[in-house]
């Protein structure tokens, strides 16, 4: 390969005004653009990082995700981030210590797995 690919993070959603109101809130994200109602995209406050892509599908979510967003806090409080999270809608399902680091497993408001890490 001759160039480096540049990340986007796409996730289906049922609302995505509710998505991009969770993430923007939870991460520092601010709303980028929208393409009807059935795309809606962000990007970080700081102007680095990768952009999220909400697109509407009328399925429920039905199984764990096989890939999930880690987000990491960095001299954040591991506890005090997931309980912002939650006050903001996302849901709390187990904290984890192993190899030296510490993780607490979240799903967003519509079931999507993401964890909040020290590491």
């Amino acid at each position: 390969m001759t160039w480096t690919p540049e990340i986007q993070i796409n996730i289906d959603c049922h609302d995505l005004d509710g998505m991009v109101a969770f993430y923007t809130a939870a991460f520092g994200y601010k709303p980028h653009g929208r393409a009807g109602e059935q795309y809606a995209s962000i990007l970080p406050e700081s102007g680095s990082g990768n952009k999220i892509v909400f697109q509407k599908v009328p399925e429920s979510k039905a199984v764990k995700n096989r890939v999930h967003l880690d987000f990491i806090v960095g001299d954040a409080n591991v506890e005090s981030e997931a309980a912002r999270c939650e006050s903001l809608g996302a849901t709390r399902v187990e904290r984890i210590e192993e190899h030296g680091g510490r993780w607490i497993v979240m799903l967003d408001p519509e079931g999507n797995e993401f964890c909040l890490c020290d590491c």
